[in-house]
This record gives structure tokens, sequence and C-alpha cells, in this order.
């Protein structure tokens, strides 16, 4: 039968390209604006709920609570962005 080779061990490796320091600047700028793009999508939403609401307009609030609704879970997403990717990324590295 044929040998088969050692056990394969590749992780990571922050420093074998140049620009890895600029690319985590720029992903770490991304995640600053989808965080503030959910805050005036927050507020926006707030507002059309309101304003439905005031003006016994159903659709309107609907559309506003959904997204105040859609608002939260993307600043959840983009908050907790690295620890998720973290967290699959070690349970990958155990499959």
């Amino acid at each position: 039968m044929f040998k088969l080779l050692g056990a394969i061990n590749v992780t990571p490796n922050s420093t074998a390209l140049p620009g890895i320091a600029e690319l985590e600047s720029i992903v770490g700028a991304l995640l600053t604006i989808g965080l503030v793009a959910s805050l005036a999508g927050l507020a926006i939403s707030a507002a059309v709920w309101a304003v439905g609401n005031h003006s016994t307009n159903p659709v309107l609030a609907g559309h506003g609570k959904t997204g105040v609704l859609v608002a939260f879970i993307a600043a959840a997403l983009t908050g907790g962005a690295v620890t998720l990717i973290n967290f699959f990324a070690a349970a990958g590295g155990k499959l």
C-alpha cells in the first residue's frame, strides 16, 4: 500500500504577505462605516415608525418597525463580526 504523508499543519500567517496591516486597517474602517450606517438606519427607521404611527398609516409604521429590526441585526452582526469569524475559524480548525 501507499504510505501517506505525515500530518499537514497549516495555520494562518499574518506576516507572510506585505500589506496585511493595511488590509486590517481597511477592514476596521469598513466595520466603523457599517456601525455608523446601522445607527443612521435606526434613526431614520424610528422616525418613519413614529410618523406612520401618528398619521395612522399602518404600512408606514410597519416599514419603520422592520427598519428598526434590520438596523439592530446589522449592528449586531457588524459589531460581532470579528468574534463570529474567530469562533467559526476555530471550529473549522477542529474538523
